[in-house]
């Protein structure tokens, strides 16, 4: 009951975030400001994590299937398939519940206990929707253009591990890169992009913003908005999967 209890907190929550914002001027300026935090400045950690991961990929697809009879570009063609399918959106998105989901419920958190939310609906504004819809809008629309990055750079970083470790030919690998292609694929990864960066906004913003307590219990609430998130990710990326490729 008590998770009832707060995943219908949670839907109460999504409809006040959901109103006409009261300034446009100020909502433009903090949406700006929640795409530098929450999206440019995980663009490092993305690409680095991305080529060293499709680099990982293509060294252990090639050591397995170190036989004659099997031909070299499946290598390729398994780091393409690895990379878009899952690694990009689905391990990408978990990472990115760790270093922002932490941040959205913290900072909300703060926010609480030091009575600055208190002050926000004392002088009229809708604090969900000040809050959380600019964190929703910058996710919802600039994590596709993260994971469309993460899969270009690692199937690149495939191609790179190949190329320094003499393990596959190039001309092999960008064979398997390109073996039956399916841009539908791209259209998969995402949906999934979307959904995960909702959730990556909104739970966070639910732990941060529902906090009682001091700055022990801002702890816990990121901890536990990690911990939720990651875990709404991994169902959701098993239902999708059933759902747009079953």
């Amino acid at each position: 009951m008590n998770y009832l209890r707060h995943v219908g907190k949670y839907f109460i929550m999504l409809r006040q975030v959901f109103r006409k914002p009261q300034k446009w001027s100020v909502f433009r300026e903090m949406l700006f400001r929640e795409i530098e935090d929450l999206g440019l400045k995980s663009l490092g950690i993305i690409a680095f994590i991305s080529f060293f991961v499709g680099g990982v990929v293509a060294i252990q697809t090639a050591l397995n299937v170190d036989s004659p009879f099997i031909p070299k570009y499946l290598i390729g063609f398994a780091t393409m398939r690895s990379m878009i399918l899952e690694f990009a959106p689905t391990f990408m998105s978990v990472i990115l519940a760790g270093k922002v989901g932490s941040y959205i419920s913290s900072s909300i958190g703060t926010m609480r206990v030091t009575e600055q939310i208190d002050a926000l609906e004392v002088m009229g504004i809708n604090s969900l929707n000040y809050l959380v819809l600019p964190k929703i809008i910058a996710t919802v629309f600039f994590y596709p253009l993260l994971i469309s990055l993460a899969m270009f750079l690692g199937i690149f970083g495939g191609y790179v591990a190949g190329t320094l470790t003499d393990l596959f030919y190039s001309e092999d690998y960008i064979y398997g890169v390109r073996l039956d292609f399916d841009s539908y694929y791209i259209k998969y990864a995402l949906i999934k992009t979307v959904v995960f960066a909702f959730v990556i906004a909104t739970i966070p913003a639910y732990h941060g913003y529902y906090v009682k307590g001091g700055s022990l219990e801002v702890g816990r609430a990121s901890t536990q908005a990690v911990v939720w998130t990651s875990v709404v990710i991994i169902l959701l990326n098993y239902f999708l999967t059933q759902m747009l490729l079953g």
